[in-house]
C-alpha cells in the first residue's frame, strides 16, 4: 500500500509559533545559526534544540557544519514557496517595528533568492509587458526576444533552462497580492542587479537597499521608480 501525505504531522510542525519564525528568519535566503535562530524567535538557545531537529526530520531544512559551527538553511526552493504562501494567507497583526521598516521590506526584498515586494512584482509585469516573458497559468517561458535581452543584461537563458531547479514561476507576493518571478531565472536576475551594483542586501534582513546607480538604472531600463528610507 502507498504511504499518503502526512498533513496532520505537517500542520503541527509548521503550526508552532517558534518554529514557522524560524523558517521565516531564513526566507532571507541566507545559512543562520541555531544562535541566531534562537534569539530571532524570542527564545533561549538551550531551546530550540528540539524545534530546530523537527524542521529537519520533516524536511523543511538543511543542516551544514563547518569547523565547530551549525548553520541552518531552508531545505528547497519549495519550502521557501510554501512559507511566502503562508504569508500571503496570514492575517494581519499590528506593527511592532518602526513604520519605515514595514515600508523599506514591502518596496524590496529577498523572497528566499528571487525578489519580491514593490521591486520584485513590477519587474515581473515589465518583462511581461514587453513581452520577454510569457505566463502559461503560473509558468514562465523566454520568448525569442526576451532571450536576446536577457543574453544582454548578462543572463544565459539556455544554461539556465538545463539547470535542475524548475526554470521559472509565478510566485504570489504576500505583500503586493500579485505575482513575482521566482525560479532559476528569478534568482539569477536578483544576483545580477547585485553584481552590477544597482541593489545590495542588508544584513541578517530580507530588505534589499537600491543604490543611486540602482534608481537610475531601474528607471532608465525598466521604468521602474521606487522610494524607501
Amino acid at each position: 500500500m502507498n504511504d499518503e501525505p502526512d498533513l496532520g504531522r505537517l500542520a503541527r510542525t509548521i503550526g508552532d509559533p517558534t518554529r514557522i519564525q524560524m523558517l521565516a528568519l531564513l526566507m532571507e535566503g541566507r545559512a543562520l545559526t541555531a544562535k541566531e535562530l534562537a534569539y530571532g524567535s524570542g527564545i533561549k538557545p538551550a531551546t530550540a534544540t528540539a524545534h530546530l531537529k523537527q524542521l529537519l526530520d520533516d524536511r523543511l531544512l538543511d543542516l551544514t557544519t563547518q569547523g565547530r559551527h551549525k548553520y541552518f538553511r531552508l531545505a528547497s526552493p519549495e519550502v521557501a514557496r510554501l512559507i511566502e504562501s503562508l504569508m500571503v494567507f496570514a492575517p494581519q497583526r499590528k506593527r511592532v517595528a518602526p513604520g519605515n521598516r514595514n515600508d523599506a521590506i514591502c518596496t524590496a526584498r529577498f523572497c528566499y533568492d528571487h525578489l519580491a515586494g514593490k521591486l520584485g512584482t513590477q519587474l515581473t509585469e515589465v518583462l511581461l509587458a514587453r513581452g520577454w516573458l510569457d505566463n502559461d497559468d503560473g509558468i514562465f517561458t523566454v520568448s525569442a526576444q526576451g532571450e536576446i535581452w536577457f543574453q544582454t543584461f548578462g543572463i544565459d537563458t539556455q544554461a539556465l533552462a538545463k539547470n535542475r531547479r524548475q526554470f521559472a514561476y509565478a510566485c504570489l507576493d504576500w505583500s503586493e497580492r500579485r505575482d513575482h518571478l521566482a525560479g532559476a531565472l528569478g534568482a539569477t536576475l536578483a544576483k545580477r542587479l547585485i553584481e552590477i551594483g544597482w541593489l545590495t542586501r542588508s544584513k541578517h534582513s530580507r530588505v534589499v537597499s537600491i543604490t543611486p546607480e540602482g534608481r537610475t538604472g531601474l528607471n532608465a531600463q525598466f521604468g521602474i521608480d521606487l522610494h524607501h528610507e
